[in-house]
């Protein structure tokens, strides 16, 4: 066929782009940044698993003369599908220069935007959902933010903000707080937004929005009917638009990548160097877009998108017989979490089926139900290709042959004989690939429960979806009763194996699904059977029928409650700049626009944990086009080691590497992409050494950072012996990703006279201004590091940062030229480390009523391949380790293991949150030896005022009580308690648990000398303050409060203060925005600086009717400074001798929190069904701040402790890279009631403006929903004899829930403990 080149067109934001040499490479995402300089959409992960990089997509169908938007991530998209289309960013919608847009403006005034990395994606999303529905409801607003991550906010305040758009009713009717016109409750004021459903005006107005360019409405047929081919850097792009054109492309190109939304290949072109020179695009092929009814079914063509399939099945399940509809109730029931909506808006049906993933969520469901493919080729047309037990021939492989194009599908009705339905169990329910799923069908003979046809068709358990055939054979021709479950508990076992380094892991568990699938079948179909009076079945009993319960679980809502203000300090303001993330304006290191000559540098790291570097071969990626060049430890100008806290970090491994990530060198080059590229041709030599993985390697090889260190509290060897029961145990606690959504992040300018400019993603300027001079070999006074703002950073921007700034660094002075880093999210996730993992060996004593008299611990943490702040981290274990609890006998001994794993960092709670769960564990262990309510344990055992810590510091303004008492009543935590015992024994499947759970936290740094701040305050003659401060803006809301503290302190509005940036140029020497503290000491410093300020202006004040600008004007003429630094130190720390007190911590937060959880004992899935928390915060200095402080921290705590999973393989390689992989909590997970009160009357005089630091301690009270959790566990043990206390690891994901409940299908399964077998990934790290 002759090739027709034309140049690719298409609207974005309504300007046409008219490019005649588009790059099949090239994603939407990257031209849209790179090319077109909108950078409001973000790259977080480059996957599809994020959302942040959401846009809007417009097509005319001419069919139906409509306009369809959808929403789509840009970063697998690619430029080249978006030939005829619109494209709608945020900067689209609205901008801070015109007006904003009542989806941007929601999103920021409800305090839904934090570090606001993700808030463009969010928009767009809901943007895209109210073009499409003007007035959905809150259920379609949840299920549409599935597909987008939020790493802050805890998606609470997303979501009530976005309320606005629904006119569902609260929960509580016309009693919804929302209704009230002067809200109270308790006396303390409840503020937030009026919502009165019955007087219900909706805010967006569709009839307002931006018309569809006409000239694509005009011009349709010569956009989408003409033939294209693109081709650049040896890709070739064909756009056939009939089918006889792609078959012929077929028959030319058998290997080549038919896409439609890209969302396989994608991924393979960008994270697995896959090299695809022929693309054939298949979204306008008419036979391949076509939905028609037929008489055996309903047939998609294969390009088909997902959300179309699911519209047409849902419509024909609301229309036709349910007898007819079941195979499309379980596809129904599939799509309902494949995905996000916007992965399931560009992916096809087509892609789904043939790039024939062992994973593939519909794959089975499609095996079970008998769906017929119709399959094509040049010279074979019209193949019927059913998919049956054959249809799989290999990893990735099927029986359509090379040159075949997947034409469509018929997916068929069913009859009333049959039954179907289909189960997918995964790490995190929404969004996320199968762990195993399973699609089942059951044909009977007429009328009766004898089973004619079987069909069990399985994902996740082989190389390929497969069919468990002896099964299947054995139970045809029985009746449907329970003697069928054990027989194909049998056969399952034989059909499906798994060997114990099966890839994937969790083994056991996955063997046991595959029985527990069948057992949910066999309830549901003989359910069905029992109530038409087929066969001779029995009722099933209520208890087992919790087991095929699908809860329809409200939309999440709750209470924030807090005191009112009446002047702007404690006033819930938004934060400083929270439209400019919701508008796109926000600018962020990598939407600052290239600088002229500027470079791009790309690392490259080591693939293995330990080895010696024997050769680095660079010649072939120095000869891409745009390469600069290469730089490694011989262009350091300073020194190549440097400290964070120990002299051990290098920027460039020399002879050894000691972890993957361990950066060997750095191409430089004109552009990231080509660096990338490039750096995926250096070839590295090794020679492997032994490496230590785990802390159990650590232990066996005495590999330790230190000695092991000891600290003591009374006299635990004289104690235990007279205590009246001792108990032993083990508790572990996983490693936890960052997972911010802005990655590393540098920008160097190299300058006049020796002078360096670093733009960097950091918390401490200071350490990264010092990391760059030991680098560099420059002076402090010569580089400056500035700071606008971080797309997050939870601790992994505290000590990394000046790693990459330095490597930054040394390419800027080697070329003279400005160089950018940015890593790409894998990359970032393999070179940098997470929270510490820790294993801890505990021995408890205590009295019969429960008294705790003395613990023992020794605790193990994996800190990884060098100190970084690791000694600090486990020190802070200990410090903080006694929590709410009066221990009088007390020993703790730590050992800082050594690894060759990516070094371990500073994270929110900084060691806090893994020691809090052996005092917990402990407290639980008493409790269910003495068989005591676990809360009686805790109170009995909580600190009262004037108590002395472990550390020996007197505790004052003890409010652990107060906080208690407030969740134990605003919980109903005793009727609760009662409603789910009862709950628990009619439901055997299904269990509930509560916990409640108190907090005390020491606020300071432990080292003395980092507790001080700086500021910088200047007036100008017009009246305006300039504020700078220590402390960066990563989504905490420090820049409010420090505007707020000034306003306060000055007298003057917020509206006429401002923050620009962060810089040490300014504010020299800064410490650390971490462990809390960045408010209490930079708020110190800001009062500090405005009362000089007050003071200079004092003598202005007396004249009457003089205001704010008249004192500056005058004291402007009279030639005295409006320009003042402020500066604080904590006073009172160390020994006090008078009361022989040892003061580590200025003050102590206190908080409880109450959980409640539902959890499937088959599955292992749970759900947080509700959580109460009450801080004692003394005197707020912003409510909403705060409240989002808390829920954000809680959400995050809750990924620790219950679902996110690092892992890394027995050969010391990370798994888990990206969302994909990792899964941090989605909108899905948080409690489907939250509530959050701050403690009323209770100011804390020992900070600024009777305030209380907030970052860390709400993130520990998610370990409520780890031992609720555990509580119905236990539930479920006893229900099969088991009873009494379990050791139960952290993080409690699906497999550690499941396997805890040990009933008879998991009994089949034991953890096999043999010698010498290793898992797929290392389980305790």
């Amino acid at each position: 066929m002759e090739e027709n080149i034309k140049g690719l067109v298409f609207y974005v934001n309504g300007e046409k782009v008219v490019d005649p040499e588009p790059d099949p490479a090239c994603s939407l995402l990257r031209y849209l940044r790179k090319k077109l300089q909108l950078t409001g959409t973000k790259l977080v992960c480059g996957e599809g698993g994020c959302g942040a990089c959401t846009v809007m997509i417009s097509k005319y169908n001419l069919t139906d003369d409509k306009i369809y938007h959808y929403s789509v991530n840009a970063c697998l998209m690619p430029v080249c599908s978006a030939h005829g289309l619109a494209v709608t960013t945020t900067e689209g919608i609205g901008s801070l220069k015109t007006r904003l847009h009542p989806v941007q403006e929601q999103i920021a005034k409800s305090h839904g935007s934090q570090c606001g990395f993700c808030t463009p994606g969010m928009v767009m999303s809901m943007y895209a959902l109210l073009r499409n529905n003007p007035q959905p409801t809150m259920k379609e607003i949840e299920k549409n933010l599935e597909g987008n991550l939020c790493r802050c906010t805890g998606y609470r305040p997303i979501l009530e903000g976005y309320r606005a758009f629904s006119k569902d009713e609260c929960g509580m009717g016309k009693d919804c707080c929302k209704n009230q016109k002067q809200p109270v409750q308790n006396g303390v004021s409840v503020v937030l937004q009026e919502h009165d459903d019955s007087n219900y005006t909706p805010i967006y107005d569709s009839s307002q929005e931006p018309i569809f360019p006409p000239e694509l409405k005009v011009n349709h047929e010569k956009y989408h009917k003409e033939y294209l081919v693109y081709e650049k850097d040896g890709i070739k792009w064909y756009r056939p638009v009939t089918l006889p054109e792609i078959l012929d492309l077929k028959y030319q190109f058998p290997q080549a990548k038919i896409i439609v939304g890209n969302t396989e290949v994608g991924i393979e072109t960008t994270f697995k160097n896959m090299k695809y020179p022929i693309l054939i695009n298949a979204s306008d092929i008419p036979e391949l877009t076509e939905i028609q009814n037929t008489e055996t079914g309903i047939k998609f063509g294969a390009s088909v998108t997902l959300s179309k399939i699911e519209d047409t099945l849902q419509h024909a399940v609301d229309t036709q017989p349910e007898e007819k509809t079941k195979a499309f109730v379980a596809v129904l029931a599939i799509l309902k979490w494949f995905a996000g909506k916007q992965i399931r808006n560009a992916a096809a049906i087509g892609g789904n089926i043939m790039t024939a993933s062992p994973i593939s969520d519909l794959n089975p469901v499609f095996q079970a139900c008998g769906v017929i493919l119709n399959v094509q080729s040049k010279d074979r047309i019209d193949r019927k290709v059913p998919m049956d037990i054959n249809f799989f021939t290999g990893y990735r492989k099927t029986v359509v042959e090379d040159n075949e194009i997947l034409e469509s599908l018929v997916i068929p009705f069913s009859n009333q004989n049959e039954y179907i339905q289909s189960y997918k169990q995964s790490i995190r329910k929404d969004d996320d690939i199968a762990i195993v799923n399973s699609g089942m069908r059951v044909v009977f003979k007429d009328q009766s429960g004898i089973i004619e046809d079987l069909y069990l068709a399985y994902g996740g358990m082989a190389p390929t979806t497969v069919m468990a055939k002896q099964t299947m054979e054995q139970l045809k021709g029985k009746k449907w009763n329970e003697e069928i479950v054990k027989i194909a508990c049998e056969y399952l076992e034989k059909d499906l194996p798994l060997s114990h380094d099966a890839p994937g892991g969790t083994v056991e568990y996955r063997q046991t699904l595959t029985t527990s699938f069948f057992f949910k079948f066999y309830l549901s179909v003989a359910q069905q059977l029992a109530q038409r009076d087929i066969g001779d079945l029995k009722a099933i009993p209520e208890t087992d029928l919790s087991a095929i319960k699908n809860p329809d679980y409200n939309v999440s809502q709750g209470s924030q409650i807090f005191e009112d203000s009446k002047t702007e300090l404690g006033k819930p303001l938004p934060h400083s700049s929270a439209l400019q993330p919701a508008s796109g304006e926000a600018v962020y290191i990598d939407d600052m626009p290239a600088l002229t000559g500027e470079l791009s540098l790309v690392p490259v790291y080591s693939k293995k944990p330990h080895a010696k570097i024997l050769n680095v071969d660079v010649a072939e990626a120095l000869t891409v086009p745009g390469v600069k060049g290469y730089i490694d430890h011989r262009d350091v100008k300073g020194n190549n080691t440097y400290p964070v806290a120990e002299q051990d970090e290098h920027l460039f491994a020399i002879d050894e590497v000691i972890t993957e990530g361990d950066v060997i060198g750095c191409i430089v080059a004109e552009s990231h992409s080509i660096a990338r590229k490039a750096r995926n041709m250096v070839q590295v030599g090794y020679e492997d050494l032994p490496a230590v993985i785990s802390i159990e390697d650590a232990i066996k090889a005495n590999s330790y950072l230190a000695k092991p260190n000891t600290r003591t509290c009374g006299d635990v060897d004289k104690a235990f012996p007279s205590c009246e029961n001792t108990l032993e145990d083990e508790v572990y606690v996983g490693a936890q990703e960052h997972f911010y959504l802005e990655p590393q992040s540098s920008i160097v300018v190299p300058k006049e006279n020796r002078e360096l400019d670093v733009y960097c993603s950091t918390q401490s300027p200071h350490l990264t201004q010092t990391n760059v001079c030991d680098i560099t070999g420059l002076p402090a006074h010569r580089v400056r590091v500035i700071v606008k703002r971080l797309g997050g950073a939870f601790g992994g921007k505290e000590s990394h940062c000046g790693r990459f700034a330095g490597l930054a660094a040394t390419a800027a002075l080697k070329y003279n030229r400005p160089v950018r880093v940015v890593l790409d999210r894998d990359d970032d996730m393999v070179m940098t480390g997470t929270r510490h993992p820790f294993l801890f060996k505990f021995k408890v004593g205590f009295s019969n009523d429960g008294k705790i008299q003395c613990l023992d611990i020794s605790s193990y943490s994996n800190c990884g391949n060098t100190g970084d702040l690791s000694l600090a981290v486990v020190d802070a274990a200990v410090l903080r380790l006694t929590s709410a609890y009066k221990i009088p006998n007390l020993r703790m001994t730590v050992h800082a293991c050594k690894t060759n794993i990516s070094s371990n960092t500073a994270f929110r709670g900084f060691g806090f949150p893994q020691s809090l769960m052996v005092i917990e564990s402990a407290i639980e262990a008493v409790s269910h030896h003495l068989v005591m309510d676990p809360l009686k344990v805790r109170q009995l055992n909580c600190y009262r005022e004037g108590d002395r810590t472990h550390l020996n510091q007197i505790i004052y303004d003890c409010h652990i009580q107060d906080c208690l008492d407030g969740c134990l009543k605003q919980s109903d935590y005793q009727t609760r308690l009662g409603q789910i015992d009862q709950y628990n024994r009619e439901n055997r499947w299904r269990k509930r648990g509560i916990a409640i759970v108190p907090l005390m936290y020491g606020v300071s740094f432990e080292f003395k000398f980092m507790n001080q701040a700086g500021a910088l305050v200047n007036v100008y003659t017009d009246g305006t303050v300039l504020l700078a401060h220590g402390g960066t803006e990563m989504g905490q809301g420090i820049h409010v409060k420090m505007i707020q503290i000034a306003s306060e302190t000055l007298g003057v509005p917020c509206s006429i203060i401002h923050i620009i940036e962060t810089g040490t140029n300014t504010v020299p020497n800064t410490i650390a925005t971490a462990a809390s503290t960045g408010s209490d000491l930079n708020g110190m410093a800001v009062k500090n600086a405005c009362e000089k300020i007050n003071k200079r202006l004092e003598p202005f004040k007396c004249e009457p009717g003089t205001t704010w600008k008249d004192w500056v004007i005058k004291a402007h003429f009279e030639r005295v400074s409006l320009s003042a630094s402020g500066f604080h130190k904590v006073e009172g720390l160390g020994y006090k001798k008078e009361t022989d007190d040892e003061v580590i911590y200025k003050y102590y937060s206190f908080g409880a929190g109450c959980s409640e959880v539902e959890i499937d004992c088959l599955t292992g899935d749970h759900t947080v069904l509700r959580t109460d928390i009450v801080m004692d915060l003394g005197k707020s200095l912003n409510p909403a701040v705060d409240i989002g402080q808390i829920e954000g921290g809680f959400v995050q705590g809750y990924g620790l402790y219950m679902l996110e999973q690092y892992k890394v393989s027995q050969s010391g390689n990370l798994l888990t890279k990206g969302p994909g992989t990792y899964k941090i909590p989605s909108v899905g997970n948080i409690p489907k009631v939250f509530n959050v009160t701050l403690l009323k009357d209770k100011p804390n005089p020992k900070a600024v403006y009777s305030s209380k630091a907030i970052g860390e301690p709400p993130l520990l009270l998610a370990i409520s929903v780890f031992f609720a959790t555990k509580a119905a566990i236990m539930a479920a043990r006893n229900d099969h004899g088991l009873e009494g206390y379990f050791r139960l690891d952290s993080p409690a994901t699906p497999d550690v829930i499941r396997m805890a409940c040990q009933d008879q299908f998991a009994k089949q399964f034991p953890v096999k403990k043999e010698n010498g077998l290793k898992s797929w990934f290392v389980k305790h790290l």
